[in-house]
């Protein structure tokens, strides 16, 4: 009998999500309720992804931006978020630094092949770049104010050649080393 409801997130996730996350047993269980509230199907799909970003990004293109978030969430590759993969990803990008620049590697290896090339890094550039709203395009530096200009900046700081690759270790000591490269991995709407 017992008192297992229905609805609630099953003992081995949860198990295994206190393990790996920072999150007490309550914490995970009201995320579950809001995750059941929101996506009553239990997955997320790109397409109601692509929608939360907007939300965020109201005056800028994020759907290019959202695709290689999800992309990076979806560690199972079955084209949808699982409660399991959206906790993982939550705690990912709320941890500490070290934490999320292993997620941002991630987001920056675009072909999932355990290295970074300078094609991939101004592929995700252009897809921040469409974040920044016009007005705040025409403040940026002059060595950055292009997709282009800020991938090149970028892909300097880790003094790797045109065809070179980048590893997980390189890119989070590269990024750690320069607060230059940690603001030009990311886009933060309040700067």
């Amino acid at each position: 009998m017992g008192n297992a409801k229905s609805g609630a997130v099953s003992k081995e996730i949860l198990e295994e999500l206190k393990l790996n996350t920072k999150f007490t047993e309550d914490e995970l269980c009201q995320w579950y309720e809001n995750f059941q509230k929101q996506c009553p199907t239990g997955r997320i799909s790109l397409e109601e992804f692509e929608k939360i970003y907007e939300r965020f990004f109201p005056n800028s293109d994020a759907k290019t931006y959202a695709q290689h978030v999800f992309r990076s969430f979806d560690t199972n590759d079955d084209g949808t978020l699982d409660f399991k993969e959206y906790i993982i990803a939550l705690h990912m990008t709320s941890s500490k630094t070290e934490l999320k620049l292993e997620w941002a590697f991630s987001l920056y290896d675009v072909d999932k092949d355990g290295y970074i090339t300078k094609s991939e890094v101004k592929e995700i550039c252009q897809a921040i770049f469409r974040m920044i709203p016009k007005d705040k395009q025409e403040l940026l530096p002059t060595d950055e104010n292009t997709p282009d200009k800020r991938a090149e900046k970028l892909w300097s700081y880790f003094k790797k050649g045109d065809n070179e690759k980048l590893a997980e270790g390189e890119f989070i000591k590269g990024v750690t080393e320069n607060e230059d490269a940690l603001r030009l991995i990311q886009y933060d709407p309040q700067n």
